[in-house]
């Protein structure tokens, strides 16, 4: 509301401007119809805007008045109002199948038994495991069964529930990428765990650093997209990585970050299918659906089943049945894969007009990481990750620099940004476009 009264105030919505509709404006912006009816009705109330029956609403023309000196606001100095978000790691909200999962809603709880209604069991439901294990093992190449398959609220519980595992078990180093999301490294640290990095180059996380010593108890590795580098781990070093934890006994947890959206072939295959007795599977529906529905899933091997379990009814984290037994009808209707296949589709679009717009307003600009995810690598020479953040501010646009995913013990001196191009409605990514670009001159 205060973007709409500072925007009006300083000219940039001019008087008789016509606004979105509340229903496009909420899909672009992604939040519920309801709230941009009550902004529009709290600002027409205060004379902002006027509401034009049968014709929208408008910017009202005496909010272009001007105001007495004495009467004059004087905000505080602030950051520029971000409008454009190119951040990685988001997928757009706006083209959420909402029809679909309605369907799916209405199909399986209308039909669903009472017990379905009591509180949820911790393992996850039954029928959710099992579409789960099949889905992973026709599109991912697992090794599943639903029985090792435990629901979980999003890869942030699941990763939780797997420190609390280790560091019970006695493991007090994991071995993590040099630059990945620090919400990781503070899950393990608050188990008591510590996060030292390993090394990443255009091959993926260099594992031979884990026979050095200390030996980590575990390592935690995105190796079918790394983030948020974006390479692949070398087929060399998979095979590498598993014989390690074969030898020592230990644990690989596999974040299948961005499994699903690769480009330029078919996706790589989880890890976890060259070793399901060593490999934990972390896998989630926060990017290729909303992180919104909390779905998450873990693939454990036999000997960790009890103990996640056990933790996830402690701590009463569970997600709701209806959201279970809607993702189940999902995938076992064909709606999911539709689902992948279209936002592949339509970010291989967007991918593809990101890199060809930096390639002709920036032609010194590297763009890496390109092949799979929701997000690019962009280096500009003589330009640090933090200066094209300020820059793209001033362009009232988010970007994230490689700073932020850094670990504080990394002694990597790549600098740069990471674009995502996913979140952007469809009616905002060309505003986005053009704000980057004037951000790169």
């Amino acid at each position: 509301m205060d973007a709409f009264r500072e925007a009006i105030r300083s000219g940039r919505l001019a008087p008789g401007t016509r606004l979105p509709s509340s229903r496009v404006l909420a899909t672009d912006l992604g939040l519920g119809r309801n709230t941009v009816v009550r902004v529009y009705s709290e600002l027409i109330n205060e004379g902002w805007l006027t509401g034009v029956h049968g014709s929208g609403t408008e910017v009202a023309q005496r909010a272009a008045e001007p105001v007495g000196e004495r009467e004059r606001p004087r905000p505080p100095a602030a950051r520029p109002q971000l409008v454009h978000n190119l951040r990685p790691g988001l997928p757009d909200l706006s083209s959420f199948p909402r029809d679909e999962w309605i369907r799916a809603v209405k199909r399986t709880v209308g039909t669903a038994p009472f017990e379905a209604f009591g509180y949820t069991n911790p393992h996850g439901r039954s029928e959710l495991r099992e579409a789960v294990a099949r889905y992973l093992a026709r599109a991912r190449g697992l090794r599943a069964r639903a029985d090792n398959v435990v629901v979980c609220s999003g890869a942030a519980e699941g990763l939780r529930l797997v420190a609390a595992a280790l560091a019970k078990s006695g493991v007090t180093t994991v071995a993590v990428e040099e630059f990945g999301l620090q919400t990781q490294r503070e899950a393990l640290v608050k188990a008591g765990i510590d996060a030292v990095p390993i090394p990443v180059d255009a091959d993926g996380a260099d594992v031979s650093a884990l026979d050095l010593s200390p030996t980590p108890g575990a390592v935690l590795l995105t190796p079918s997209h790394h983030f948020p580098l974006g390479v692949a781990l070398h087929p060399d070093r998979r095979a590498a990585v598993v014989d390690w934890a074969r030898r020592r006994g230990t644990l690989i947890i596999e974040d299948d970050y961005d499994g699903e959206f690769r480009y330029d072939r078919s996706p790589v295959g989880a890890l976890q299918g060259l070793d399901h007795h060593h490999v934990v599977y972390l896998g989630t529906a926060s990017k290729s659906l909303a992180p919104g529905l909390r779905l998450g899933w873990l693939v454990l091997p036999d000997h960790l089943v009890g103990s996640i379990v056990a933790q996830k009814g402690e701590t009463e984290e569970t997600v709701g049945f209806v959201n279970q037994l809607a993702m189940t009808e999902f995938i076992e209707s064909g709606a999911y894969d539709r689902h992948i296949r279209a936002m592949r589709s339509q970010y291989r679009r967007r991918r593809q007009q990101l890199v060809e717009t930096i390639g002709r307003h920036a032609p010194t600009a590297q763009v890496t990481g390109m092949s799979a995810g929701l997000h690019i690598v962009l280096e500009q020479p003589g330009r640090t990750g933090a200066d094209i953040v300020r820059r793209a501010a001033r362009e009232q646009l988010v970007v994230e620099p490689l700073d932020f995913f850094r670990h504080p013990d990394s002694t990597s001196d790549r600098d740069g940004v990471a674009v995502g191009f996913a979140a952007s409605s469809p009616s905002a990514w060309s505003g986005a476009l053009d704000a980057l670009v004037r951000a790169l001159r």
